[in-house]
């Protein structure tokens, strides 16, 4: 997978710098997240830091054609720029996707089309973003899903989401950091 990161970093940018500069922010500060944690990815490191930095792109107006982002970026990625089947599948479910895709009634589209990959890694690519703010600046899961309750309004189909979500996205990123303090405790 060599050369994954070369590829992802300048489409994401292509897609998203221009029409979405905070995003593209978020969504370099998520693909650093991910350079912080890439020893519990193990070999799959550059996989995640390549959906890390991909993550968002069905914000594009280029892309958006369902409104639901994750499966947006993803049906572009493997219908149009041919990506590695992994990052796509990863990309359709980042952050919970489902429950949002449930909420837009497009649960049966998205796990139809996509299989999910380890919960490993779609805890990884879930911790590095609910820990990074809309500029790309870390943050902390509870912060990160009251800024985007705020953002959307508690009442709006995305604050309805993101606090059902909460208790799940806690619990990932839980796994996460401990998967790195178990990391930290292996003798060298």
């Amino acid at each position: 997978m060599t050369g994954l990161t070369e590829w992802a970093y300048p489409l994401a940018e292509s897609l998203l710098a221009e029409p979405l500069p905070r995003r593209w922010k978020h969504s370099l500060g998520v693909a650093e997240r991910a350079r912080t944690i890439a020893a519990v990815a193990g070999e799959d490191a550059e996989l995640l830091e390549a959906a890390a930095v991909l993550h968002d792109i069905g914000y594009s107006p280029d892309l958006a054609q369902t409104g639901f982002h994750p499966l947006d970026g993803a049906r572009y990625l493997r219908d149009v720029a041919r990506a590695d089947e992994r990052v796509v599948n990863l990309i359709a479910h980042h952050s919970c996707a489902w429950m949002e895709a449930e909420a837009r009634g497009l649960r049966e589209e998205l796990e139809g089309e996509f299989p999910r990959e380890s919960a490993d890694l779609n805890d990884a690519l879930c911790f590095c973003d609910m820990n990074t703010t809309p500029d790309g600046t870390p943050t902390n899961p509870v912060d990160r899903v009251n800024e985007i309750a705020g953002r959307y309004g508690t009442d709006s189909l995305i604050g309805t989401f993101i606090r059902r979500a909460e208790p799940e996205i806690l619990v990932s990123t839980a796994r996460v950091l401990e998967r790195v303090a178990a990391g930290k405790r292996q003798p060298m």
